[in-house]
């Protein structure tokens, strides 16, 4: 199977779509497959996520330009 060519007859085919139940059921794969990043990373890096998530969470956070400022020496 050449995917290029498959996937240029789905582009075809979905421009071509009416039907919004299969539009919305091909946006939940589309969902589903987005987040299976987060299946696939090791429980550090989630509490990691999870716990730079919480501290934006409750405002402990610095502005774009103060963090430049404090690491432009390594940049």
């Amino acid at each position: 199977m050449e995917i290029q060519a498959e996937k240029l007859k789905l582009i075809q085919w979905l421009a071509g779509l009416t039907d919004a139940a299969t539009l919305s059921q091909l946006l939940e794969i589309k969902r589903a497959k987005e987040d299976e990043w987060w299946f696939e990373i090791d429980a550090r890096e989630k509490a990691d996520i999870e716990k730079g998530l919480a501290e934006a969470d409750s405002g402990d956070v610095v502005s774009h330009k103060e963090a430049m400022q404090k690491y432009e020496k390594w940049l």
